[in-house]
């Protein structure tokens, strides 16, 4: 479907062409003399500032750089027709860096910008971000325990001792646009930011459908059950490594009754006041980030472009 603001990390943009087939040859690509090679810092990709702009802090991928690498770089694939690269530097001090790939570029937390910058380039460093962090979280066999070894340029691990092959993880996570007539339910984590609500979300279940995620969590967290369920968009949110299944769900009831370990208040918002909350100008609520899929639902949701039950 599409929403009135775009799914970061989703949608929009030049395209990554991940070239599966060149993963083996990853040793000649980077020698291609246009490759480029994205540095990370603890999950954080580099940006190049200047005078109100941001970019990815592309450099060259130069062998004395990727021998400061903490693995061998991950083929990211083919950007705009180039071959891309990402590799963690954060054996490394951060400002040492910094300075020394391109002046005045800083490695920047993902989510505080990725609205902020291309979508094709959000979309790239979503890619690094994600497989960086398996990477840097599954070293060893789950198996034996023996330490793993990079494969297929950065797409899988290999464990030498009993041969075991582990590919990266990604955690199913449903988010939910709970309407009742003109209302919509929020909800709000106590480490959120003063005036922060948003949509309620929850980490699917081994043997669960996305629609059974929905009901559950949704009655678990705010005591509502819930009727028909209808799946909208989805986005990769690479922190660590989860995919948020954005869906529309039918409250069957409206008396709240919150879960105190996940929520720290939940309410029914009317669909006037959402134009508001998204602006930043609602006298007490905050919408949630620029970046986020339940900014991208609530929008459409408030502009009649996702369908009522």
């Amino acid at each position: 479907m599409s929403l009135s603001h775009a799914v970061t990390f989703a949608s929009g943009g030049p395209q990554l062409d991940r070239a599966a087939h060149l993963r083996g040859a990853t040793r000649r690509l980077l020698g291609d003399p246009n490759a480029l090679l994205l540095p990370f810092w603890r999950g954080r990709p580099m940006l190049a500032q200047g005078d109100g702009w941001q970019r990815l802090g592309w450099v060259p991928p130069l062998r004395q750089t990727l021998a400061m690498a903490r693995e061998e770089p991950v083929f990211l694939g083919l950007y705009q027709d180039t071959p891309c690269f990402a590799a963690d530097f954060s054996a490394h001090p951060r400002e040492r860096l910094e300075g020394q790939f391109i002046a005045g570029a800083r490695f920047t937390e993902l989510r505080a910008i990725a609205g902020e910058i291309g979508a094709g380039d959000a979309t790239v460093a979503a890619t690094g971000c994600g497989i960086l962090s398996w990477h840097e979280t599954h070293g060893f066999c789950a198996a034996c325990g023996a330490p793993s070894g990079i494969e297929e340029a950065g797409w899988r691990r290999l464990c030498p001792d009993c041969g075991r092959t582990h590919f990266p993880r990604i955690d199913p996570v449903a988010i939910m646009l709970v309407t009742r007539g003109e209302r919509v339910l929020l909800g709000r984590q106590s480490a959120f930011p003063e005036g922060l609500y948003s949509l309620l979300a929850g980490f699917m279940e081994p043997g669960e459908t996305i629609e059974d995620a929905v009901r559950r969590e949704t009655l678990e967290e705010a005591g509502i059950p819930v009727g028909r369920v209808r799946y909208l968009a989805c986005q990769p949110w690479p922190f660590p490594s989860s995919l948020m299944f954005g869906c529309a769900a039918e409250a069957l009831d409206d008396e709240i009754t919150i879960d105190a370990d996940e929520l720290e208040d939940a309410m029914w918002v009317a669909r006037s006041d959402i134009p508001d909350i998204l602006a930043g100008k609602h006298e007490s609520l905050a919408a949630p980030r620029i970046s986020a899929i339940a900014r991208a639902l609530l929008a459409a949701w408030s502009a009649g472009e996702i369908a009522d039950f």
